[in-house]
């Protein structure tokens, strides 16, 4: 046995028992909870969105992933469980908004007629505070954002999760056994790739499968001759993708004006005369499929 081989059967022992939680009798992981599962019994598609860094984007893709499904007539809900960095708000528009409630629980908010979000942005009064958490509270947060709120009937159900494969993703995981699979997101470099690789085998060690990679600022048009641009060496994500058995979903190219747009809280995808949107637009329709087929 090789010394890499080693390492993973050591991980994958280590997240068998992780995963293992408290097999239901302790109030942090949720798993037995009659209502955890009566919630999720109506939603019919669950899909996690990760990555193994911070910064390449993972928020945006989960974000125009749900809006796309949603745009086209599907009932769609994300949930944003990045509890000490809350995107998903600032990039759907929504910030700030509050939520109502009754005796049954919370309600998502409605961004448009067939989507909805939860996130803790819309719970913390003081936007520039940080959220200084330990593990247990949480993973109370999170069970809460399945258990508390009334989410309805829903086609898909979109988890934005924090960068890394920690408490949060060992977490869901348990909560959501029966995900329909996973979403990996990263940069062309080596160094997002690096741990985009562990994200991947985190999936595959919880018996989460992998739908597939997104590579995101693979090339840029140039504005003066458009020529496609490499911003980064390629070939990274198409030997990761090889390496470890999943599929390269496509490659978001990096355009001027993105950024201030995603600010503004307009997704991606509704620039349809865009090539990035057009390209994310093919990779939503390969996730649709994967999963429907």
């Amino acid at each position: 046995m090789t010394e890499e081989e080693a390492k993973d059967k050591a991980q994958e022992a280590e997240c068998s028992e992780k995963a293992k939680g408290c097999e239901g009798s302790c109030s942090s992981c949720g798993m037995g909870d009659e209502k955890v599962k009566s919630r999720l019994k109506i939603i019919k598609r669950k899909i996690f969105v990760l990555s193994g860094k911070g910064g390449v984007g993972k928020s945006t893709v989960a974000v125009n992933l749900a809006w796309a499904l949603a745009d086209k007539g599907n009932k769609v809900g994300i949930m944003d469980l990045d509890i000490h960095g809350p995107n998903v708000p600032k990039l759907l528009g929504v910030s700030g908004s509050k939520l109502r409630a009754d005796d049954n629980g919370m309600f998502p908010l409605k961004v448009t007629e067939n989507l909805s979000a939860i996130s803790l942005d819309f719970l913390i009064p003081d936007k520039d505070a940080p959220v200084v958490w330990r593990g247990p509270v949480k993973m109370g947060a999170i069970k809460q954002f399945i258990e508390d709120v009334n989410w309805g009937e829903l086609d898909y159900m979109i988890v934005d999760l924090p960068p890394g494969t920690g408490d949060e993703a060992l977490t869901i995981a348990q909560l959501i056994p029966d995900a329909d699979g996973a979403v990996i997101v990263t940069t062309p470099q080596d160094l997002a790739l690096m741990d985009s690789r562990k994200a991947i085998k985190f999936a595959q060690l919880l018996k989460l499968r992998v739908l597939g990679i997104v590579e995101n600022m693979g090339a840029m048009k140039c504005p003066h001759c458009s020529e496609m641009i490499r911003m980064f060496p390629g070939g990274y994500s198409e030997k990761a993708a090889s390496d470890l058995n999943v599929e390269l979903l496509g490659s978001v190219p990096f355009e001027p004006g993105i950024s201030e747009q995603a600010d503004k809280g307009v997704p991606l995808v509704t620039r349809t005369e865009s090539e990035a949107a057009k390209e994310f637009l093919a990779i939503v329709d390969k996730i649709e499929g994967s999963i429907e087929g």
